[in-house]
């Protein structure tokens, strides 16, 4: 399924992009050189299923190793692979409204149906479920991403999605650790801050991630929470230890892409100041290769525990689970009244 199937050794604690559809001669390269742990794909590198899959191929190829391909294929606005080569998806909590008290159960299929997708082009991880508890205050760029305004819904939901891209054999990466919601600001454009008590924060937003402190990957929020330090959460040591010690996550921990705005400094500051916090790996998007090689070689290769950690992500690849893809489409079509306008 994977070419080469190696262990973990000595990769890079970068996962990295690509500006086409497929590799150029500099940035094969850059990750001969640099080993990266994994890769991210965009529109931009989506055409045919035979040009992703050739495209996929060549990351692995030039990385050396089995690297994690990853994707944000939520659905709504936030897709990479559309119709009508692929299934559009509506907004998640388009979806999650549509089946009511069923929304965990349409949410599996949905997630289901999308691992297949994902699977078949060599993808092999996707940055979903998305457990930001939503409120009064979030941002419009999250709103519909979210599951719902109740922690146990959201966990719900996020265990369903999680299922059903594993069982897909497609890694889920939770997000956005120790959670968004509360946000009033768009962290692509701004750095957000969130003021309120820890209580507040412990009985609310951290309550989905630590039930789902299990996964095998997690992505980190660009954003303040001033109850418990001045710097955002992917730079922020006392926050990286809360995820450890209070939400109990375990597994490989990425930044969010270090090029968002709400960062401040250079960008190999941030990938240093990211790893130097507890971060496991640096994700960097939409930078020249310049760029792309300034952090990998400033973020250099993993260190033992995160290795261990990324060892054991991969490990939870696996064949997928055979289904009937068209049965578990009309078991999502009957639970959401057909809702396939993404």
């Amino acid at each position: 399924m994977h070419p080469g199937g190696d262990a973990v050794s000595r990769l890079g604690a970068v996962i990295l992009d690509a500006t086409g559809l497929r590799l150029t001669p500099g940035e094969k390269a850059l990750f001969r050189a640099t080993r990266p742990f994994g890769f991210i794909l965009f529109a931009r590198n989506i055409d045919t299923p035979d040009q992703v899959r050739a495209l996929v191929s060549e990351m692995r190829e030039a990385a050396g190793h089995a690297a994690l391909v990853t994707i944000d294929q939520e659905g709504g606005r936030v897709q990479r692979l559309r119709a009508p080569r692929w299934r559009g998806w509506p907004a998640p909590l388009d979806h999650v409204a549509a089946a009511g008290a069923r929304a965990a159960e349409a949410m599996y299929l949905r997630y289901r149906l999308i691992a297949a997708e994902l699977h078949a082009l060599g993808i092999d991880s996707n940055c979903a479920p998305l457990v930001d508890v939503a409120g009064p205050a979030t941002h419009p760029f999250l709103r519909d991403r979210c599951y719902g305004e109740s922690p146990a819904q959201v966990a719900a939901i996020g265990r369903a999605v999680a299922d059903g891209l594993l069982a897909g054999g497609v890694l889920p990466v939770v997000k956005h650790i120790p959670g968004h919601g509360r946000a009033a600001a768009d962290s692509h454009h701004d750095l957000p801050r969130v003021d309120c008590m820890k209580s507040d924060l412990q009985a609310n937003d951290l309550a989905p991630f630590k039930a789902l402190n299990d996964l095998p990957m997690a992505m980190t929020a660009h954003v303040v929470y001033g109850a418990l330090d001045d710097r955002p959460a992917t730079l922020s040591p006392p926050v990286i230890a809360m995820i450890r010690d209070e939400i109990g996550f375990d597994g490989l921990l990425m930044t969010d892409d270090i090029a968002m705005k709400a960062l401040s400094g250079d960008l190999a500051t941030r990938a240093r100041q990211a790893l130097a916090a507890g971060c496991d790996v640096v994700l960097h998007c939409n930078g020249t290769l310049a760029e792309r090689q300034a952090v990998a070689e400033a973020a250099g290769a993993m260190a033992p525990r995160a290795q261990a950690r990324a060892e054991a992500a991969l490990t939870c690849r696996k064949c997928p689970d055979p289904v009937d893809i068209s049965a578990l489409q009309a078991q999502l079509d009957a639970l959401t009244g057909g809702r396939m306008d993404g």
